[in-house]
């Protein structure tokens, strides 16, 4: 499979570079959802859930402007999955120290 997708990512370039933005959209849309409940499972354990849940309602967010618009030029694309990413980073990092203080 892997063999015949990068033929067709040879042959189609466009097309697959849409289909490849429309699965990272899908994948942010549902790990977006899976951190929500998370969140919501987590509320009485960890102080300072809903971070996690800022964090789904993010990647739900941004997973929907990507679907909205999949033929969005490249460089847009790159810079929402960058700001995506950077936020995504801190918003972990905090998390994470919050986790770390849990016993």
């Amino acid at each position: 499979m892997g063999i015949g997708a990068g033929f067709c990512a040879f042959l189609w370039p466009g097309i697959t570079a849409i289909i490849l933005l429309i699965v990272i959209a899908f994948w942010a849309i549902v790990t977006g959802i899976l951190e929500i409940s998370a969140a919501i499972q987590l509320r009485r354990i960890l102080p300072g859930e809903w971070v996690l849940g800022l964090i789904g309602g993010l990647s739900v967010l941004i997973g929907l402007i990507l679907i909205a618009n999949p033929a969005a030029g490249a460089v847009a694309v790159v810079w929402v999955i960058g700001i995506y990413a950077v936020v995504f980073g801190i918003l972990l990092t905090y998390l994470g120290f919050k986790v770390k203080g849990l016993r």
